[in-house]
């Protein structure tokens, strides 16, 4: 989930960044204000990338979306960009979710399957096993 997750919020902290370059040119909105509502979001998101194992920090992202989302009222664009951007926040935290299952089985299959071999080969010694 890390990897689907950052990979996500650093394309999100891409988009608002050229955002706010936008926005500076085509809304009434103050240049200070824009950098100052662009510059807390982009932190957030390169920070979330760090922190997206722990709890609620995939309830921050989520936020975060409906943010991007709220962009909107300033930059009409940014509504269709947050949905696009939600869409991969869900499909980053689903799919993510879902391989992070897959991982553990794997690694439990394959510590049975070590387990197993150790048992039939008598638990020879270290020294004495076939690499």
């Amino acid at each position: 989930m890390r990897t689907l997750c950052s990979s996500t919020l650093i394309g999100e902290a891409l988009l608002i960044m050229f955002a706010g370059l936008v926005a500076m040119k085509l809304t009434d909105v103050g240049t200070g204000t824009i950098w100052a509502v662009s510059a807390v979001a982009i932190a957030l998101c390169v920070l979330l990338c760090g922190v997206i194992t722990r709890p609620g920090a995939v309830y921050v992202g989520w936020a975060l979306q409906l943010a991007v989302l709220a962009g909107g009222l300033v930059l009409p664009t940014m509504y269709a960009f947050g949905v696009v951007f939600g869409g991969l926040w869900w499909c980053s935290v689903h799919y993510g979710r879902k391989i992070d299952v897959l991982k553990a089985q794997r690694a439990a299959a394959e510590t049975a399957a070590e387990t197993a071999a150790e048992a039939a080969a008598g638990a020879a010694p270290a020294a004495v096993r076939p690499a």
